[in-house]
């Protein structure tokens, strides 16, 4: 595009955008009321013909806003996650908007009305965190003109489900790195309480912990394992589940921190000294991790580092940049506390033993 002579005028970009004058003045207000590529072009012909406006921001300082989607009320780990968007949002000069939709989101709240809703706000993107999104949710958000990146999703979908840009930690590399921990402190039976069946992050924590029970030439006890959620009261359930095993394990890989302490809640409830009497970790590096007792061994995951790098693909994309890859693995890392030690001497007596009269565990 030629540059023109003198200094730039609203109608000069306007006549190069091919718009009118009052949608130039939108983009530059920040304004809903302008379709996403509008905007883009509007905006592209501002950096070429290097406008600058006579009051307020420069073009490129128009402020855009980001919609983060919860599925599951915020917790640490969720809260790890939008710490790293926001400081993503605040270093890009984007606005980032917190929307809590239960386990995926009724027909209502993810409809095609939604969506467009979203842009008209003037937002050009959503972030969703562990959230479950149908063919449909997809479609009807690129429809609408957002960008769709999503950070551990949920299920694996279709073909077109699963090309949905997404941002998680190294979770097959996670689970193998848990376990492999213990098969080195002399552990065999390893009880592994995972989330949820439909959980892609979940399916390859259990993954990487099977690979690295067939390299120790480990055959797995398909009773140790076991799937429900990554909640508290996931943890205790299948803690007390794997704990009643005839021959229960020494030691559980638990799917998350949060359920970790439930697996630790149900030890106690049986007397168990931790981690004498059974070794324990989780997954995520939360506070919780120490702010338990014993402080629990765990893979971290570099969930503010998530964070950030979820909105700079979403932001990359709405620039026209195009992806190099469709899924972002960030390295996970184990980190050792007091939760685990070597295989006690006799698991089988130490794991059914019952708690003292009138001691109501933790």
């Amino acid at each position: 595009m030629a540059r023109t002579e003198g200094r730039t005028t609203l109608d000069t970009v306007a006549r190069a955008a091919d718009v009118s004058k009052a949608t130039v003045s939108k983009v530059l207000n920040g304004r809903a009321q302008v379709a996403p590529a509008t905007r883009a072009r509007v905006l592209a012909v501002m950096r070429e013909l290097d406008y600058t406006p006579s009051t307020g921001a420069r073009p490129g300082q128009v402020r855009r806003s980001v919609t983060v989607l919860f599925s599951a009320v915020v917790d640490l780990y969720s809260a790890q996650i939008l710490s790293g968007v926001l400081a993503a949002g605040a270093d890009q000069g984007v606005d980032v908007v917190v929307t809590h939709v239960p386990d995926g989101g009724t027909a209502t709240e993810l409809a095609p009305e939604w969506f467009g809703s979203l842009v008209r706000q003037g937002h050009v993107g959503i972030v969703g965190v562990t959230t479950a999104l149908t063919d449909a949710q997809v479609r009807a958000c690129a429809d609408a003109g957002l960008q769709l990146v999503v950070i551990d999703p949920v299920g694996v979908g279709s073909r077109e489900t699963q090309q949905v840009l997404s941002v998680s930690a190294t979770n097959w590399a996670g689970g193998r790195q848990a376990t492999e921990h213990l098969l080195a402190l002399g552990h065999r039976r390893i009880g592994f309480a995972g989330g949820r069946p439909g959980s892609r992050p979940a399916g390859e924590r259990l993954h990487g912990h099977l690979a690295a029970l067939a390299d120790a030439d480990v055959a797995p006890d398909r009773s140790l394992l076991l799937g429900r959620g990554f909640a508290y009261e996931d943890g205790r359930a299948m803690g007390e589940a794997l704990l009643a095993l005839p021959e229960p394990p020494t030691a559980v890989v638990a799917g998350c921190d949060t359920s970790a302490l439930g697996v630790m809640e149900a030890a106690h409830r049986r007397g168990l000294r931790l981690p004498e009497d059974l070794s324990i970790v989780g997954f995520d590096d939360t506070p919780l991790a120490t702010w338990s007792s014993p402080h629990l061994t765990t893979v971290r995951q570099p969930m503010r580092e998530m964070g950030r790098q979820a909105l700079r693909m979403l932001l990359g994309i709405a620039d026209g940049q195009r992806p190099e890859t469709h899924h972002v693995e960030l390295a996970t890392t184990l980190v050792i506390r007091d939760s685990t030690a070597a295989v006690p001497a006799a698991p089988g007596d130490a794991a059914r033993r019952t708690p003292p009269p009138g001691d109501g565990g933790m």
